[in-house]
């Protein structure tokens, strides 16, 4: 009777369904209208932007799709694009591999210290990635701890500008984000796995099932859910990343590293085309959403 609203006769009365269905609504206004001002709203000035050829300060021409057709016609555009979806190997695939090898070995094994393992894998997450892009330059130097490993070991002819070099710039750059990503999708996955009964894998055992059989046949199907956060994560990350570029080789040598991100704020705030950038972005938005749907739809499947 805590709900009880007291009619005209004093007798008591619940809300009606009209009433009762307003109250979720009412708790969730506020958020909401936060995520409608700072999210819907901006997106959608965005898509306007779009539609026009604006430097940002004076007057705009309404141009159509001519911003997005430039997009399919720009070499360079499309370039761009097409090293996003390469950065995906090396900020989602990569990292899952060595994820699940790691998470399978430290959550089966008696490991000393694993809680301080966990701290040091996942450190790479805290740090900020513009203090990650100019510690990895440094170490990509011509005279940096890299090249003078490769020396010190006999290996002078793999010595090179990793960050000037058309071939190795791209997969250098990744790298990095391979480190990076590797830490928070071990941690995932070590999270999912702690949580299967360890009667199942005796279980296995009795039946003659080996290492490998465990892990494909109790270990992967426990971590679907994880899988698929942990891809959401790094493949956000993958396309969206633009500090990284930016510190480490500004789109260089050439255009052998530039993203959507980049090419983004190169247009807007280089080349004074806000319509053309905010065309990229919202192209850009799209792709992260397609992705991510079809990584969720397939991770969903049983």
């Amino acid at each position: 009777m805590a709900d009880a609203v007291l009619n005209g006769r004093g007798a008591a009365r619940r809300p009606g369904r009209s009433q009762r269905r307003w109250v979720p609504f009412a708790y969730l206004a506020p958020a909401l209208v936060l995520y409608a001002a700072f999210l819907l709203f901006p997106l959608g000035r965005a898509v306007q932007f779009s539609f026009f050829e604006w430097d940002g300060l004076g007057a705009s021409t309404f141009v159509g799709l001519d911003n997005y057709v430039e997009i399919a016609r720009n070499g360079q555009l499309r370039e761009a694009f097409w090293h996003a979806l390469v950065l995906i190997i090396f900020f989602a695939v990569i990292p899952l591999l060595i994820g699940l090898v790691l998470a399978a070995i430290l959550t089966r094994s008696n490991v000393r210290g694993l809680g301080f393992f966990r701290t040091i894998i996942f450190l790479p997450q805290v740090i900020a990635m513009v203090v990650v892009a100019v510690t990895w330059r440094q170490i990509y130097a011509p005279d940096g701890p890299l090249n003078q490993f490769l020396r010190a070991i006999g290996l002078d002819a793999l010595t090179r500008a990793w960050l000037g070099d058309y071939v190795w710039t791209l997969p250098a750059v990744g790298l990095i984000g391979t480190w990076v990503s590797t830490g928070l999708v071990t941690v995932l996955l070590m999270a999912g796995m702690s949580r299967t009964p360890r009667e199942l894998y005796e279980a296995a055992r009795l039946d003659g099932a080996g290492a490998v059989r465990e892990f494909f046949a109790l270990t992967l199907p426990s971590v679907r859910g994880e899988i698929t956060v942990a891809l959401t994560l790094t493949i956000v990350a993958a396309l969206k990343t633009f500090d990284l570029v930016y510190v480490t080789t500004r789109g260089g040598p050439g255009n052998s590293t530039t993203v959507p991100s980049y090419e983004v704020y190169r247009r807007a705030f280089e080349l004074g085309e806000v319509g053309a950038a905010a065309a990229v972005g919202i192209v850009l938005t799209v792709i992260v959403f397609a992705i991510n749907a079809l990584v969720n739809v397939i991770g969903e499947k049983k």
